[in-house]
C-alpha cells in the first residue's frame, strides 16, 4: 500500500514526489485547516480553571480534509510534514486528529525538514517522531491571547471610536512604538552646535583634522560667534605632531540572514516591502524550475527563523567554494559560528542557499527579476558570513598648538576579505582617509586653513518598515512569522500612514493608541509583550504550562476590560488646545464614517465642524473650507413655484427647491420610457458607488440600470433602450442591447 506524506503548500508536491517516487502519495493541506470560529470567541474557562478551545474547519477546507482522510484510510503510513515551526506543528496536529478518526491499521509520524532536498527529506523520514504537543500548546496560547484581545477589546473600540477597528496584543504595541516615536519627534528641541576643522600641511601634502580639545577639555561650541573668535585665536599658533598611533583593525562579516535581517536588507537594498520579501522567499524555499518546468528545485532554507545556526555540511561546502573561487587567504582557519541572542526557533538554520554552487549568475536566468535579486542577496550574505575578515590599517594623528589639540584618523583597506562579496545595509563600507606617510611625532605642521561647520541636533527618525522590524526584533516583540502580518494590519486599519517610506501614526492610530495604553497599561507595553513572548517560548520548551500562562494573563486583562467597557456613553474624542470660532468652547478630534474631523464640544447646540491639518511640530490647524454656494438653474419648483438650485451633496451634485426646509422637493432626472417590469417611472439615484437608474416603485420593484442609458430602441429586438459603455483608453462609447439573447452592439 502507498504511503501518504502531507505538506502545507501544494507548491512542494512536485519536488517531493520527484524525491520519493511512486511509493508515496503527496498531498497538501493548503495551509491551516482548522481555527477558532469567526462568529464567537471559541475560548472557554471552565469552573475547574481549564482552558477549552473550540475548533471548526476553515471555509472551503472541508473538502480538503475529506480527500486527505480518504487517501489516509488506504495507506499503511502517514507522514505529517507541515512546516518546521509552531504553526506547522498545529497544522499537523489538526489534520492528524482528523485522520485518526478513519485510520484503522496505519500509523502516523511527524517529520520536518529545513530545506526541500532529497537528502533532507529522506533524513526527515528516517528521523520520524510524534507530534510535539508543547509546540502545539504554545501556538494555542498565542492564538487564545490574540483572540481575547481582538474579540473583546475591538467591539469596545467600535463603540468608543468608530466601527471596523481592531486591537491586537502585539499589533497594538507596534502601533505604540510608532506613536511614541512621533511624540519624541514633535517634542524634540533643535539645538545648534559647531565644529572646527583644520587643514594642515606637511612636506607639501595636506590632511584634515578636527579640533578635539582646548586646555585638555572637550570642545563645546554653541554659536558662530564663539567659533569664529576661536578660529582667529587658533591661527596665531604654531603646531606640532605630538602623537602618531598605528594599528591594524579587523572588520568581521555579518552573520547569515534570519527573518528580520533579511526583511531589513531586502527593504534597504532592494526596496522590497516586508510582506513582498516573505512572498518571494516562500517561492524560493518551495522550489523554482531550473530548466525543466516539471521539476522545481528548492533554492533556500526555511525563511521563518530567528536562528543563525548553519549546518556543518553547508559550512564545509561554503569553505570549499570560497577556496576555489577566491583563494585560500579568504577562508578563516576555523568555520565561523554565529549565535543569535534569544533565538526561539533554533531548531531551524539561518536563511541560506541550499547549494552554494548554484550561484546567482548560474541560475538567475531561470528566476523572475525579484526572485533573482533576493536570491543574490541571500547567497552573498551567506558566502560572506563564512569568509575571512577585512583588514584595515588605521593611523591616528594628534596635533597640538597653544592650548588646542586637533585629531585626525585615517583608515586604509589593506585586505578586502568578505567585502569583496557583500556589505550589509546597516554596516556600509567605510571611506578610506589617507594621511601623508611623512607624518611623524615631533614634526612641525602648518595650519593653512581653519573652518567652522554649523550643525543642528536632529530628532530620532521616523520608522521605516526595516527599522520598525528591527525595533520589534530588538525588543523581543513578535516572532519571525508575525512581523509582516503586524505591519500589514497597521496599514489595513489605517492606523499608520507612510510618506517617503517612513511611518507616522494617523489621527485614528493616535486615538486607538491613547485609549489602549490608558486602559491597558499592564498589557499594551513593551516589557509585558516581550515577557509574554518569552513565556510562549517556555511553553514550547515544556517549561511552562499553557493554562497557567493564559489564566495569569486573563486575571488582569478581564479587570481592565471591564473598566474599559463601562457604559457606552458618548463617542471618545481627543481634546485639542483649539477653541470653537463660533461659541468658544474646546474643539475635539472626532471620528465619523468619512474619517476624522474637528468638532465642537457644544454639539448638538453648536454644530461647528472643520477639517484640519497637523504640522511637523504636532501643531493642529483648522482648514475649514467655505461652503460651495448653490447655483441657479432657471427652473421653477413644480410644488411651490420657487427657484430650483443646484447644490453639492454627499453623493455629488443635485437640484432641489430654494424653499427648503419648508419645501423639500428634489428634482429627479427621469427616463422617458416607463419601467419595463412594472410600468412606473425610472429615475436617476445616487449611492456611495456613483449613480444609477432605478424604478420609483422600489422596494416592490427592484429594476435598476447601472450604466448610462440611450433611449433608442434596439434595431434588432426593439428593446426600448440601449446601454452605453465607455471604451477603455478613450472617450468613445459602445452601445449594446440589454437583452442578452439579442447581442446587438454598435460603436
Amino acid at each position: 500500500m502507498p504511503k501518504l506524506l502531507i505538506v502545507e503548500s501544494p507548491a512542494k508536491i512536485k519536488t517531493i514526489t520527484k524525491f520519493l517516487g511512486a511509493d508515496f502519495k503527496i498531498m497538501s493541506t493548503f495551509g491551516h485547516i482548522m481555527d477558532l470560529p469567526e462568529n464567537k470567541l471559541g475560548v472557554t474557562i471552565t469552573p475547574e480553571q481549564h482552558i477549552e478551545l473550540e475548533y471548526v474547519p476553515l471555509a472551503d477546507k472541508a473538502e480538503v480534509i475529506a480527500q486527505i482522510c480518504k487517501q489516509a484510510r488506504a495507506c499503511d503510513e502517514v507522514y505529517l510534514a507541515s512546516d518546521p515551526d509552531r504553526e506547522g506543528e498545529i497544522i499537523s496536529w489538526h489534520i492528524g486528529q482528523e485522520i485518526a478518526k478513519v485510520l484503522k491499521k496505519g500509523v502516523m509520524h511527524r517529520i520536518t525538514f529545513n530545506e526541500i532536498t532529497k537528502p533532507a527529506v529522506e533524513k526527515a523520514i528516517s528521523d520520524k517522531r510524534e507530534i510535539d504537543l508543547n509546540k502545539v500548546y504554545a501556538q494555542q496560547a498565542r492564538r487564545v491571547l490574540d483572540r481575547w484581545v481582538g474579540y473583546e477589546v475591538s467591539p469596545i473600540l467600535w463603540k468608543k471610536l468608530s466601527k471596523g477597528l481592531s486591537a491586537g496584543r502585539v499589533q497594538s504595541v507596534a502601533l505604540m512604538l510608532v506613536c511614541n516615536r512621533e511624540d519624541e519627534i514633535t517634542s524634540f528641541k533643535v539645538e545648534e552646535y559647531w565644529s572646527i576643522h583644520g587643514i594642515f600641511t606637511i612636506d607639501g601634502q595636506t590632511f584634515e583634522a578636527e579640533l578635539a580639545k582646548i586646555k585638555g577639555k572637550k570642545v563645546a561650541l554653541a554659536t558662530g560667534e564663539q567659533t569664529h573668535a576661536l578660529i582667529a585665536e587658533l591661527q596665531k599658533h604654531a603646531y606640532t605632531i605630538t602623537k602618531v598611533t598605528d594599528k591594524k583593525r579587523l572588520r568581521q562579516p555579518a552573520p547569515p540572514f534570519m527573518t528580520s535581517t533579511l526583511q531589513q536588507d531586502a527593504y534597504n537594498k532592494l526596496g522590497f516591502s516586508v510582506d513582498r520579501t516573505m512572498q518571494i522567499a516562500q517561492k524560493l524555499y518551495e522550489g523554482v524550475p531550473l530548466g525543466d518546468k516539471d521539476s522545481p528545485e528548492a533554492l533556500i532554507t526555511y525563511m521563518r527563523t530567528d536562528s543563525l545556526r548553519v549546518s556543518e555540511g553547508a559550512q564545509n561546502d561554503a569553505r570549499a567554494f570560497i577556496t576555489k573561487t577566491y583563494g585560500e587567504k579568504y577562508v578563516p582557519a576555523k568555520p565561523r559560528q554565529h549565535e543569535a541572542k534569544g533565538a526561539s526557533q533554533d531548531a531551524h538554520e539561518a536563511v541560506r542557499p541550499i547549494a552554494v554552487d548554484k550561484t546567482p549568475e548560474k541560475i538567475g536566468k531561470y528566476l523572475t527579476n525579484e526572485q533573482a535579486k533576493l536570491y543574490d542577496l541571500i547567497w552573498k550574505r551567506f558566502v560572506a558570513s563564512q569568509m575571512e575578515a577585512a583588514e584595515y590599517f588605521q593611523r591616528a594623528v594628534h596635533v597640538e598648538g597653544g592650548d588646542s589639540e586637533f585629531k585626525a584618523t585615517g583608515s586604509t583597506l589593506m585586505f578586502d576579505g568578505f567585502l569583496g562579496v557583500y556589505i550589509s545595509s546597516e554596516d556600509e563600507e567605510e571611506k578610506s582617509v589617507s594621511i601623508p606617510k611623512s607624518v611623524a611625532e615631533g614634526k612641525g605642521v602648518e595650519l593653512t586653513k581653519a573652518d567652522g561647520k554649523q550643525h543642528f541636533t536632529k530628532p530620532p527618525a521616523r520608522y521605516t518598515q526595516a527599522t520598525l522590524v528591527k525595533e520589534l526584533k530588538d525588543k523581543d516583540i513578535g516572532r519571525p512569522s508575525t512581523y509582516a502580518a503586524i505591519l500589514s494590519t497597521l496599514h489595513k486599519r489605517n492606523y499608520i500612514t507612510e510618506e517617503q517610506k517612513r511611518y507616522s501614526p494617523s489621527e485614528l492610530g493616535r486615538a486607538v493608541n491613547h485609549l489602549l495604553t490608558e486602559h491597558f497599561p499592564d498589557i499594551i507595553n513593551v516589557t509585558f509583550t516581550a515577557t509574554m513572548e518569552s513565556s510562549l517560548d517556555k511553553i514550547a520548551e515544556g517549561d511552562l504550562a499553557r493554562d497557567a500562562v493564559l489564566l495569569t494573563f486573563y486575571e488582569k486583562f478581564s479587570k481592565d476590560l471591564e473598566a474599559f467597557g463601562g457604559a457606552p456613553g458618548k463617542k471618545e474624542a481627543q481634546k485639542t488646545d483649539l477653541t470653537c470660532p463660533e461659541c468658544h468652547k474646546p474643539l475635539y478630534i472626532r471620528f465619523g464614517r468619512s474619517g476624522e474631523f474637528m468638532g465642537c464640544e457644544g454639539f448638538p447646540d453648536c454644530t461647528f465642524t472643520s477639517n484640519y491639518t497637523r504640522t511637523e511640530q504636532g501643531t493642529i490647524m483648522l482648514t475649514q473650507q467655505a461652503p460651495q454656494q448653490p447655483e441657479s438653474t432657471g427652473l421653477s419648483c413644480p410644488k411651490c413655484g420657487k427657484e430650483m438650485l443646484k447644490r453639492i451633496g454627499k453623493f455629488g451634485p443635485f437640484i432641489s427647491c430654494s424653499g427648503y426646509p419648508a419645501c423639500k422637493h428634489i428634482h429627479q432626472e427621469r427616463l422617458k420610457m416607463p419601467c419595463p417590469q412594472c410600468g412606473k417611472a425610472v429615475s436617476k439615484r445616487a449611492w456611495k458607488g456613483g449613480t444609477f437608474w432605478g424604478c420609483t416603485g422600489y422596494p416592490h420593484c427592484k429594476f435598476a440600470i447601472f450604466n448610462d442609458v440611450e433611449e433608442t430602441p434596439c434595431p434588432q429586438c426593439q428593446s426600448p433602450y440601449l446601454i452605453a459603455l465607455k471604451q477603455r483608453g478613450s472617450d468613445a462609447r459602445k452601445l449594446s442591447c440589454p437583452n442578452k439573447e439579442c447581442g446587438y452592439t454598435a460603436a
